[in-house]
């Protein structure tokens, strides 16, 4: 069935794997998209990729994770991404952009801003953001943020895309308000389920009002939570302690899946975790070594990011996978079977995401009817050329992906690629690897 093409509203995919979001530096300092972009993304497309879903493309002009990613904020951005996206198309792949708001999980900014506090409700949070606090944003703020959203899906149209897809997972704004130990809002956008969800809600229906009913939407949506992976420092505790500790369930989050499905949406991309980066969305290895060094790139942003980075630099790397390292293992298809649940409960196609890699272990979750499409990322950038292995009758490529999550942490400071060595001969070799997609204006 990997081969087998499959339609999603209008949009016909040539196979049944997606090349899920992969975010990097490809972008000039004011996120206009560079040819390291272009020349990025056209290794996939013309290595037999059905469709490619993009890094996570701010709505938010100010609020940008991190620096060098791409923006869509504005019309200026349009045409640059429009040149790259024809490329991609050319060789018969599809090309979906990712919309999404960081929130107080936004990365780093030149210096620490307000707005990049801002969130559902105000609290504390140890691992993720650089403020030293989250603030809670205003009704006026809320309908902001639905507006940058709803003109970044007109920008996505007009560039050319095939689909759109609204990040409601990864920890960022919309899934700060999903969350109940995230949302303590006592207002209209939080408390119940119904009220945590109407920000989504709202941000749909604004997004489909702007590009029409005839255009590919879809959400990726965490199955379950995951609170308490990673170990974190989160204040205030909140009450039913499950909501602490677990955050949404399945109960909820299937809730979303139904009552998006009668909003319009196209599909579900379903992952899992809160947080980027969590066990459950990136399953494998703790990457100690690189969550100590964006620790310290950040480090002078709060007093937060500066107790933070101590903490890292302080603890040796045993203590810190013992405590931090919690719930780090591969899995398999980690969100398979969420996926399923899921398929089993609404009438619109459902895409699993992580830990994929092998042909038979896919072919088997397509064949059951567990999702329609799976997508994966590391494999790909580990292996652009995994659907040619596959084609060859390979179960897996000769030098697989390892699941390190290195390159989870690495790429939002250096260049994008894989910086496993065990998988080279040598550094040089790594390097090699690393810059050859962004060595020259077209490749």
């Amino acid at each position: 069935m990997i081969f087998e093409p499959f339609t999603i509203k209008n949009v016909t995919f040539k196979n049944r794997i997606l090349r899920s979001s992969i975010g990097g530096r490809t972008s000039y300092y004011d996120g206009t998209v560079t040819s390291a972009w272009k020349n990025f993304e056209k290794r996939f497309a013309e290595n037999d990729i059905a469709g490619i879903v993009s890094a996570t493309i701010t709505v938010d002009d100010r609020r940008w994770s991190p620096l060098e990613y791409p923006k869509i904020s504005d019309d200026k951005f349009i045409k640059p991404l429009q040149a790259g996206i024809k490329v991609v198309q050319s060789f018969g792949c599809k090309y979906i952009i990712q919309l999404g708001d960081g929130g107080c999980h936004t990365q780093t900014s030149l210096f620490s801003q307000e707005s990049d506090a801002k969130s559902s409700s105000t609290g504390f949070d140890l691992l993720f953001g650089y403020r030293n606090r989250s603030i809670e944003m205003t009704v006026e703020e809320i309908e902001q943020t639905i507006h940058n959203f709803a003109e970044a899906a007109r920008r996505v149209r007009e560039a050319g895309c095939d689909g759109l897809e609204i990040t409601a997972s990864k920890g960022y704004i919309i899934h700060q308000f999903l969350n109940p130990a995230i949302n303590r809002r006592t207002d209209d956008y939080g408390g119940s389920v119904e009220k945590r969800f109407r920000f989504l809600k709202e941000i749909v229906k604004s997004v489909r009002d702007k590009v029409g009913s005839d255009f590919l939407v879809g959400i990726r949506l965490s199955a379950l939570d995951y609170n308490y992976l990673p170990v974190n420092v989160r204040l205030p505790v909140v009450l039913p302690f499950k909501h602490f500790w677990m955050g949404n369930g399945l109960e909820e989050t299937i809730y979303y899946a139904k009552e998006l499905e009668k909003l319009g949406i196209d599909y579900l991309h379903i992952s899992a975790g809160y947080g980027f980066i969590n066990p459950k969305e990136n399953p494998g290895d703790f990457p100690v070594e690189e969550v100590r060094m964006f620790a310290s790139s950040t480090r002078h942003l709060s007093f937060k990011t500066a107790a933070r980075s101590t903490l890292l630099n302080l603890l040796p790397n045993s203590i810190l996978k013992l405590i931090l390292g919690r719930g780090w293992t591969f899995v398999p298809g980690v969100s398979l079977g969420h996926a399923q649940k899921f398929k089993e409960a609404v009438n619109i196609p459902v895409i699993a995401n992580g830990g994929f890699q092998q042909r038979d272990f896919i072919e088997s979750a397509l064949q059951e009817q567990k999702c329609d499409m799976v997508s994966m990322a590391r494999p790909l950038l580990a292996n652009p050329d995994l659907l040619k292995v596959f084609q060859e009758g390979k179960n897996e490529p000769e030098n697989p992906c390892t699941f390190c999550n290195r390159c989870t942490i690495r790429t939002v400071m250096f260049p994008l690629g894989c910086y496993e060595p065990l998988r080279f001969s040598s550094q040089d070799e790594m390097e090699a690897q690393i810059l050859k997609w962004s060595a020259t204006p077209d490749v």
